[in-house]
């Protein structure tokens, strides 16, 4: 088994399949299937929702496809995911390189379950993604705000480092939850190494997501799987092929292979309440209460 002992055997548990459906930085040019409006994120979800998903992580785009901060758009697309299936509902503050922390920040508004928070800075390929610690602070107060609970984005090894240091100093509220990103140009590897390094350094209790970017998702997903991860990450924001050379039909497709490819290994997709079990998030009116 890859990291350190869990509480639970590596297949005692579901795994939560999260949908990305469409990131900052993907075009309908490499995918044409790529959902843009609040209503096409929407089918999107509730398509994967049916595949085996339980929770969605969610950027905004304008019609044209541009990345999006419209609280409109945010406030749009939660009130269409809140009609159902149940599905927990999560924000990037990531945003795109080019938006600022304040323009990241206006999803909170919206009333999602749950947000990213980036710990540290990369080169994204050729460009600079720039998130201070100040910035990080700023995403936990507006987080604490607005009653949202967090899971850090960790790109590298010393996100996870500065996470838990920030933790330790009590500038970042528990439980802990992580996200790790494998494979974007200027981050971590997306290698068997890089993950045991980065699972190495969670705390026993962490709840871990792995995330890995193109050709490389399936099988450190599957190694994820097979290592106890609390999920695994799907959809166009981090791959646009099924098999290579093949384009996903839909987002629901990678979802569906995913939950197939989980299943044969032996651990089945996580329902909505077992997702929130897992991840210890609460419903939003226990959490502003």
């Amino acid at each position: 088994m890859l990291g350190k002992p869990m509480s639970a055997a590596w297949d005692e548990n579901p795994i939560v399949i999260v949908l990305a459906p469409t990131g900052a930085e993907v075009t309908r040019a490499q995918q044409p299937a790529l959902p843009h409006t609040p209503g096409e994120i929407a089918a999107a979800t509730r398509e994967a929702v049916a595949a085996g998903a339980s929770l969605v992580h969610l950027h905004m785009r304008e019609p044209d496809g541009a990345p999006s901060a419209r609280l409109e758009l945010w406030q749009e697309t939660i009130q269409l995911l809140d009609r159902g299936p149940e599905v927990i509902k999560m924000i990037s503050t990531g945003g795109s390189v080019d938006q600022s922390i304040e323009e990241r920040l206006i999803g909170m508004q919206a009333g999602p379950d749950l947000a990213g928070i980036e710990t540290g800075s990369l080169n994204f390929g050729d460009e600079l993604f720039l998130t201070s610690r100040p910035d990080g602070l700023r995403v936990v107060a507006a987080a604490q705000e607005h009653g949202v609970e967090l899971e850090v984005e960790a790109f590298d090894l010393g996100h996870v480092h500065a996470a838990l240091r920030m933790h330790e100093r009590g500038e970042l509220p528990g439980p802990l939850r992580f996200n790790l990103v494998l494979g974007v140009p200027g981050g971590v590897d997306a290698t068997p190494e890089a993950l045991y390094a980065m699972r190495m350094a969670l705390p026993a209790d962490a709840r871990w997501t792995v995330t890995a970017i193109g050709r490389h998702q399936r099988r450190m997903l599957a190694l994820a799987v097979l290592c106890g991860a609390t999920g695994v990450r799907v959809g166009f924001e981090d791959n646009v092929y099924l098999r290579r050379g093949r384009l996903a039909v839909s987002n629901a497709e990678l979802v569906a292979d995913m939950a197939d490819l989980a299943t044969a290994l032996g651990r089945r997709p996580a329902t909505f309440d077992e997702a929130r079990e897992l991840l210890d998030i609460h419903p939003r009116a226990a959490v502003s209460a």
